[in-house]
Order: C-alpha cells, then structure tokens, then sequence
C-alpha cells in the first residue's frame, strides 16, 4: 500500500515500511526504512525525522534560508554533486557548459495504480501499486523521475529512475544508480559472493566502520566476480533472527554496489549500473532508464529474507509457461564426450538415460560447422555432416522415439574469426578496428550494440529451433568483454558499449522467447557468470557452476539460495574423479547435492556399472516424487557443524532434510539433523532410506570378521565384495514437528570402535536425505 500523507510519502508491505518526505528545501528526504510501523498520519510520521538546528562545521548550508541544513549530513533518496552532499552520488551529469552540479528538486508526485514499464529493460511484473516521484533541475531543465513500486505480500520495494534531457544543449550522463538507502547509523555488516569460474559465490562478510566499500562487475556481465544480490544485516543476525537487507538489481551487465560511512556515522547504499567507463550522450527529448532494483526487508533472520525473494522471484520474475511448471531431469552429452560427439554415441547414451528414468536429452557444444576444438565455428549454426550425417532433425526424431525430449547447446553471442559468420561481417564484433584483440577461449564477441545484428541472430536462431522438435536450450556465453568498441557507435558513445551490449541481448531474448513460448531457456555464461535476475526473466533456470564436485557445490548451492529460489537452480550429477578437482565422492552425496534445485545428469550412462546405473534409476524414481518440494518448496539452511538443508512443501504436511560432512573428525560420533518449516503441533514420521555398503569400503577390516584372512584388492576380497554387503543404519522416529526442529539426535557414526547396522558408515564427504512425513495420529 503506498499513502501519501501531506509532505510525506509511506510505502507498506506486509511487514515491512518505507518511508520518506518532502524537505523545506524540496530535496527528498529518507526518514525509514524496516519493521512495519503503524502510520495514520502526518503525526505520527514527525519522530521519524531528523531535528536540525545548525549544521555541522566546516559543511556547506544548501542555502541562506535553511542554515540548519547541510546535504552532507542528511538522509536523502538521491544524492547529487555540488550542493554540498560529498559522498557517493545517486546521479552523475557534465552538462554543456563543464559543470558537474545538479539539484534535483520535488517537483510533483502521483500513485498509479499499475506500474510504468520499462522500454529498454526487463522489470519485476505483477505489482499491486506504484509511487512515480518527478524532481527537476530547473537551471538545466533535466527531469529526474522516481519510481517505487510495492509487493506487498512479498515484503518486496522495487527502486528505479529515469532521466530525461529537456534541455536544448545535450547532456553527459556518467551515473545514473537504481536505488540509494540512507542509514542514520552504520551498524551493519555487508555481506558480498565474489569468486570467479569454477568457484563461484564465496560468501563474504564485511563489518561496515568507515569509508567506501565497493561490490561491482566490470566483465561486461553480472558476473561470477561479484554477484549482484547483497544483504546489509545487523551483527547478530542469524538464519532464524535479526534484522536483514536483500539487495539486487534486474540487470545483467556490469553492477555495482558501494556501502559508504559519513563523517557523522551516516551510512549510504546504492546500487546500479557500474559508473567505471560508462557515459551515456543524451540529446534533448532524450531519456535513460537504470535498471530495476529490489529490496527486501526482514526482521526474521536471513532464511526469511531469503524465502520472501524467493517466492517474489518466482511469481514475479520468472515469467512464460516454465514459470511454475516442474522442470524436467535431463543429461546432458558434454562431460561424456567433449567436443567428440557423433550420432551413434549419442543415441547409445540416450537409450540408456531412458532406462534411467532421464526425460530430456541435450547434445553440447561440437555439433555444428567444424567443431572439434573451441578454436573454430562459433557462428556457423549449421549442423556437422561427419558427425550427424543424417542430419540435426533425424537425430531429434531418433532421441524422441526413444521417449526423450531434446534439448540442444548454443553460444550465439560470439563468434571464432576461423568462421564463415566472422568472414563475412568482421565488423560485426566488438573489438577495435586496426588494433590487436585479445580473446577469450578463441572467440570474440559480437556487437549486439547494432540492431542488424539481433536481427541476424534472431533470424538464424529462429531457424535453428524450428528445424526439429527441440524442447530446451542452453544458451552459454563464455567470456568477458576486452577492446570494448562498437564499430557501429559513433567515437562519442563508446563508452555506452556495455549498456547497449545489454539491451541488445535482452532484445534478442525477448524476440526468440516470445516466437518459441514452449522451449525451456537455461542460461550459462562458463556457469555462474550471468547469474542475475535479469537474465531469469527471460530464462527460468541457470547453469550455477561449471564444477560438479558435490562438496564445492554444496557451498555454491547454498549460497545462491541466499538470493535465488531453488526452482532456478540447475544442478547436475557427474562422473568421479571430478573433472574440475579430481575428488572423489560417494554417488549419493553427488545425488543429494544436486537434488536441491533442478536436478540434471552429465555423466556417460551407458559406460556405467550396472551396480552404478541401478543406484541413479533409484535416484531418478525418488526425485520425481519428490520434484515438486525440491524445485518450488520452502528451503532452510540451518547453523551448525555438518551441512544442514531442509526443504518443504507449501502444506507443511512433507519435507525432506540433507545432512552432509566434509571431512571426518576422528571420535566425533555424535551428530543431529535438525529440521525446519515444520506445523510444530502435528506428527511426523521421520525415517531414511535403508542401504547397504560394499565391504572394500572398510579396507583390511574386513580380517577382524572374517575367519580366513582377505589380502586387500585380491580376487578374494573382489569375490567377498560382490557377495557381503554391510548394512546402513536405518532412522525411523515418529515424533512432533517441534521435537524435529529441536533436532533429531542419529544412530551413532563409525568411530574405531566397532560396526554393525546401528553405526552410521560416515566418511569423507558422505551426506543422508532424510524424509518427514506427517501423519494423522502418532504411532
């Protein structure tokens, strides 16, 4: 609900207020935001606000009629240069004549009841109410334009702006932010994920005290570097309590994100488009729109905050037919085979992921020009005759009479100069004419600055889906941006490259999801580099990582989940040793990571040990029962030693819980699986699922029970192997959901001492699932 009261402005959500006003001098003024507060008028508003008598020394008045009031010392929506506020800006412009001064004052304001769109940028639908704010700069005649709109049940605030050139001299935009948040203390911590390929989203905790902080991209993407979700908490916040900020913004392109600490213990946040070697030339009648930010506010620790962007990401960011739709198991062809694909390995591989339960096959990178390297054929979409001789459409209607969907790879935003594309339009790319490039994987990228060339690649991918049944696309992209030109811009809008990259890519997106509605998009950028809500609006999952391994995983899966829904999270279980670590892991913790979210398969079913393939049919079998609650259920992360997840379905009547070690700490038996989400009155039965171990898994300990002795990987012990099996420990307790949440104590770990079926085999890197059930009466 958004209510204007006199010179005040109050935004609700369900838990949450925002909450600003209009100052003497026309600036606006940040008075709160946080838990809701009961607000019936202009009255109740007034303890909220600052009392000024002088301003501070050696500050700058704004003007002689206001000497208690200095913009470095107040709480402001947007910051400007010039008028006395030195620290970071919301709004940056060189104006025709040199200066750099703006003073943006209120000039009018209106509450509309559906939302303004955005023309050149995807933005968060089915908002409920929206406060559109207009400021002015009357000495340049430069209209500042506010947009706050309010999820209400979501506890969601989305921020953005517009700025428009009415002057008749053009104007130099140099920043343009999304949001700004004034704080009248600077007790925070910020929390940032940073990492890079293969090591994405390492969470980072910062304890804010003085200066500038700076989360940003500057790949040309969101980036694996830096992503753009952030969260500004108190020191004390926990999963389950305290006070948190999420933070993020709908944009895919280079972000940035700064925490300032005032003088005077103030501190600021802004987010939006990075400023480093971005300028936008704006003629007069011209205007620039930022991208859409979001804010979410919890009083309930992060796991709240966390399940409130979830749900909003889901109903409304996701958007098309896969909005809420379940998301298909699949396996994709690329660890299997690499580059060395052809349609016989592939219809092998793709009968035995049908007898495992695997409902979408994907084909990878290799199967189109003269792929057998990444050196070459970026570009040409045309299928490899030596590899598919029968064509692209007879190796679909092959995989569907097998009883698979068919997805397909491609990489349309670059190109390799070894290509029929690059040789006929080299000034398609971004790169700077007479100039050596430098490249990543052997590939340029091409300018989606120019419109000609998302027609072309609208064009050329249109054909491709449309020449056989193909059901999914994952679309990479697999480098960051060097000699950034355009060679269609003008020398005086170069440094609007990266901006204009952006929307000609959401251009290109928005033209091939609206002609093919019914294909599942997953986008990839060397995984987790485009992980961002823009990209989710138009693609309903992403590739989170190019590393498989189960343990690096559950560190990057989790911390996604601080931001990001489980239902956009693609996951796949892959072959050990891993191909990015070499480490070994058990195939059930591979499973029961990769379970959370979207779960996929990229490993060669048809070279597996019967043992091996009859394990992920099992796996295959639970996940569809359970796809509902693991995609779309309300996830937790719970604090203690072992990694603790718990997820559960909307009713509260299932869930199912993952307990995961890293490493074995040696006479540590003891360890809880502790549950969330649960009706804290009803009964439960909480049970795992029975199994048992190959005894070469115990080494020579084999000799302490056997009454021969077994030399250690003989034909003896391979022959013991296949035949003795060592039971698992089997946990099966009905209880309340209160007691659960206080934590299940479990069958003790092996510890030296002794095995036999109530000894929990837990070594490195093993994991369980556990289920809860809820029963009608207590057994």
């Amino acid at each position: 609900m958004i209510r204007q009261y006199d010179q005040c402005f109050v935004l609700e959500t369900a838990h949450s207020s925002y909450i600003l006003r209009i100052l003497p001098t026309k600036q606006l003024e940040h008075l709160y935001y946080g838990k809701k507060l009961t607000i019936t008028s202009c009255r109740d508003i007034v303890p909220l606000i600052e009392q000024h008598a002088f301003a501070p020394g050696n500050t700058n008045i704004y003007d002689e009629e206001h000497p208690e009031y200095s913009l470095e010392d107040m709480r402001l929506e947007v910051g400007t240069i010039g008028k006395g506020d030195i620290r970071v800006p919301f709004v940056e412009i060189i104006h025709d004549d040199g200066s750099s001064t703006n003073d943006f004052l209120y000039h009018d304001a209106k509450i509309n009841t559906t939302r303004t769109p955005i023309n050149t940028l995807p933005y968060a639908i089915n908002n409920q109410e929206e406060l559109e704010i207009t400021l002015v700069d009357e000495a340049y005649d430069v209209t500042l334009k506010l947009y706050y709109n309010v999820y209400d049940k979501y506890d969601m605030i989305t921020r953005r702006a517009v700025l428009i050139n009415n002057n008749k001299n053009a104007i130099r935009l140099n920043r343009l932010m999304s949001t700004q948040l004034d704080f009248s203390t600077h007790d925070f911590v910020l929390t940032t994920f940073n990492g890079s390929w293969t090591d994405e989203m390492n969470r980072h905790d910062y304890v804010v005290e003085s200066g500038l902080h700076i989360n940003a991209s500057f790949t040309g993407s969101s980036s694996s570097r830096a992503n753009p979700f952030v969260m500004l908490s108190n020191k004390h916040t926990s999963e389950d309590a305290g006070e948190v900020y999420g933070l993020n913004l709908i944009y895919s392109g280079n972000h940035y994100e700064a925490v300032e600490v005032s003088s005077y213990g103030k501190m600021r946040f802004v987010s939006g488009i990075n400023p480093q070697n971005f300028s936008f030339l704006l003629a007069q009648g011209e205007q620039f729109e930022s991208p859409e930010a979001v804010m979410c506010y919890s009083d309930r620790g992060f796991n709240d905050m966390s399940q409130h962007m979830h749900k909003f990401i889901n109903d409304c960011i996701v958007r098309g037919s896969w909005q809420h739709q379940e998301r298909p198991i699949l396996l994709n062809s690329w660890e299997a085979n690499y580059f060395k694909i052809n349609e016989q390995k592939l219809i092998k591989q793709a009968k035995a992921a049908k007898k495992a339960g695997i409902e979408l096959f994907v084909m990878d990178d290799g199967w189109f020009g003269k792929r057998d390297n990444d050196q070459s054929s970026l570009g040409d979409w045309q299928y490899d005759p030596k590899k598919l001789p029968h064509g692209l459409k007879h190796l679909v209607d092959k995989i569907n009479e097998i009883g698979l969907d068919f997805g397909i790879w491609v990489e349309p935003e670059m190109v390799n100069v070894d290509s029929n594309l690059y040789r006929s339009h080299p000034n398609w790319t971004i790169a700077i004419p007479g100039h050596g490039q430098s490249e990543g994987r052997h590939q340029r990228i091409l300018d989606l600055c120019n419109p000609e060339v998302v027609d072309y690649l609208t064009k050329v991918m249109s054909e491709l889906f449309e020449s056989a049944n193909i059901k999914y696309v994952k679309w990479d992209m697999n480098r960051t941006f060097s000699d950034i030109y355009s060679p269609y811009l003008p020398s005086d809008k170069q440094q609007e490259v990266f901006h204009r990259y952006i929307i000609g890519l959401y251009k290109l997106l928005d033209n091939l999801t609206k002609a093919f509605p019914d294909i599942l998009f997953e986008g990839c950028a060397s995984g987790g580099n485009r992980f961002d809500l823009g990209m989710l609006c138009f693609m309903p999952q992403i590739w989170a990582s190019d590393n498989t391994d189960a343990l690096c995983r559950a560190r990057i899966q989790k911390n996604y989940s601080y931001g990001y829904p489980l239902s956009v999270i693609s996951n796949h279980v892959s072959s050990t040793p891993n191909h990015q670590t070499l480490r070994t892991t058990p195939l059930d913790t591979r499973y029961n990571v990769a379970c959370f979210g979207i779960l996929g398969y990229e490993i060669n079913l048809a070279d597996l040990s019967n043992e091996a393939l009859e394990e992920i049919t099992k796996q295959i079998a639970a996940y569809k029962v359970h796809r509902k609650t693991f995609q779309f259920g309300t996830f937790y992360r719970v604090n203690q030693v072992l990694h603790n997840w718990c997820v559960v379905n909307d009713d509260q009547k299932d869930a199912i819980g993952m307990l995961l070690q890293e490493l074995v700490l040696p006479h540590h038996q003891y360890h809880q699986f502790i549950a969330r989400g649960l009706k804290e009155d009803s009964h439960y039965h909480f049970f795992n699922e029975a199994k048992q171990y190959n005894v070469k898994l115990f080494g020579d300990l084999i000799n302490t029970a056997s009454p021969v002795h077994i030399k250690q990987d003989s034909l003896a012990h391979q022959v013991v192997a296949k035949f003795v099996k060592m039971p698992g420990e089997v946990e099966d307790i009905h209880t309340t959901g209160s007691v659960l949440m206080q934590g299940v104590g479990l069958k003790q770990a092996f510890s030296a001492n002794g095995y036999n079926e109530n000894v929990r085999y837990f070594q490195d890197f093993a994991s369980r699932l556990y289920f809860i059930e809820e029963e009608s009466e207590m057994k």
